[in-house]
């Protein structure tokens, strides 16, 4: 009996552990084309290829973020020399989210990336100094629940 009650308990701290980062809706199919376009609210489009910009003069990059995973990411971000800017950005809630700066949207990219800061899910606004990163070297800036290991979105950058 013992052993069954202990067994329970493991089982529900590993469900709780991998919901921590889950959405309220429970939807898994949330994509880009749920964004209401307004230029109030953010926007992704469908293809964040048509929404990237690249400024070699300054070595600026931009980029506009996807959800990945069944979660809902979206905003457009700007990365220069010594900053990460997040504009129009909304992401599905999560206890402990971070943009890292990436080369690719996977578990082992971000492992391999470096992070930049913790992030709010729903200041549409949010900018973060880049002290003793190169971001030149980095591909994609992804959103990232520390707590459950999961990629939320991300942003490839050109």
């Amino acid at each position: 009996m013992r052993i069954r009650n202990l067994t329970s308990v493991v089982l529900l701290t590993a469900a709780l552990t991998l919901s921590a980062c889950g959405s309220d809706d429970g939807d898994t199919s949330s994509t880009a084309e749920s964004s209401t376009g307004a230029t109030t609210s953010p926007s992704t489009g469908t293809s964040a290829d048509t929404d990237t910009s690249t400024d070699t003069s300054t070595g600026e990059r931009t980029g506009t973020f996807e959800g990945l995973n069944g979660k809902s990411v979206a905003g457009t971000v700007t990365v220069t020399a010594d900053a990460v800017s997040l504009a129009g950005f909304s992401s599905d809630e999560g206890p402990d989210l971070h943009v890292y700066l990436t080369n690719g949207t996977d578990e082992a990219a971000v492992s391999a990336g470096k992070e930049v800061d913790a992030i709010a899910y729903d200041e549409a606004s949010q900018s973060f100094t880049l002290d003793g990163i190169d971001p030149g070297s980095y591909t994609d800036v992804v959103i990232h629940c520390d707590k459950a290991k999961a990629v939320f979105g991300a942003a490839p950058l050109a």
